[in-house]
């Protein structure tokens, strides 16, 4: 697991919180329209469908009541910007059971909302730095907010591609936080000052090993918005194909971020 950086960069509990809610509250009114044809529908998440990627959402914030019902572990164990580099492993156990899940619930729409309502309460009585258990360690409940606007961030794209007609809107502020996270973890993937990589309006990090650009126009700088940012990171599309798509623009010898992509496979 690559280091995380000696200054993490800091973020509000209370506006991440609401970040989280905002999100699932936008999937949670698309999920209540969709037809038994398009819950049906094949996503790119291997052989999900769109059932389980909804389900999988109900699902993530769920491990947060059995986190908080477990034994508080005694102290830190993974950092903020750990996270992004331990979801790999996880992966093959997350899709067994959210296909268990999916199979068994009838009511998309109850499940919702007993979720919505059941995570609102506990964002509302738990302290920001009570530590939670996980997989990869224990983590501080402010830091796996964050880590949940990348998951409801990326998911929503996820199901935005499978469903374009849907468009579910991305809240500013579950982006703003999945863009700064996932642009902070590739700092620390590929530390340096060599390149300068904007993700504008929401992140500028300098990354990649050689000279260190200290002023003035840096000679490497590679410049994205903010989805194409979060589908690079996430290994949704690739690095060509983005440059192909003109969906990112790289200027200078060392601007190729192919080698260091995805993030967060």
């Amino acid at each position: 697991m690559p280091p995380a950086k000696k200054r993490t960069r800091r973020y509000d509990p209370a506006k991440t919180r609401a970040a989280v809610l905002a999100q699932f509250g936008h999937v949670r009114h698309a999920v209540r329209t969709l037809t038994p044809e398009q819950l049906g529908r094949p996503t790119r998440l291997g052989d999900w469908t769109v059932r389980e990627l909804v389900v999988h959402l109900t699902m993530s914030l769920g491990m947060l009541e059995r986190r908080l019902a477990a034994v508080e572990p005694l102290k830190q164990e993974v950092a903020l910007l750990d996270r992004p580099f331990t979801t790999a492993s996880e992966a093959d156990q997350v899709s067994d059971t959210v296909k268990e899940l999916a199979a068994s619930v009838d009511d998309l729409d109850a499940l919702f909302e007993e979720r919505a309502a059941r995570t609102a309460e506990l964002f509302a009585t738990t302290a920001d730095d009570r530590l939670l258990p996980t997989r990869s360690g224990a983590m501080t409940f402010a830091d796996a907010l964050v880590t949940w606007t990348v998951e409801l961030t990326v998911r929503t794209d996820d199901l935005n591609d499978a469903l374009p007609e849907l468009g579910v809107p991305y809240g500013p502020q579950a982006l703003a936080a999945c863009v700064r996270l996932l642009a902070d973890a590739l700092a620390v993937k590929a530390p340096g000052g060599s390149v300068e990589v904007r993700v504008p309006p929401y992140a500028v990090v300098q990354c990649v090993a050689g000279p260190k650009h200290t002023r003035g126009t840096p000679p490497n700088v590679v410049e994205t918005d903010p989805l194409t940012w979060v589908r690079l990171a996430t290994g949704r599309i690739g690095w060509a194909e983005a440059l192909d798509a003109a969906k990112v623009a790289a200027s200078g010898e060392r601007a190729d971020l192919a080698a260091v992509l995805p993030v967060m496979p």
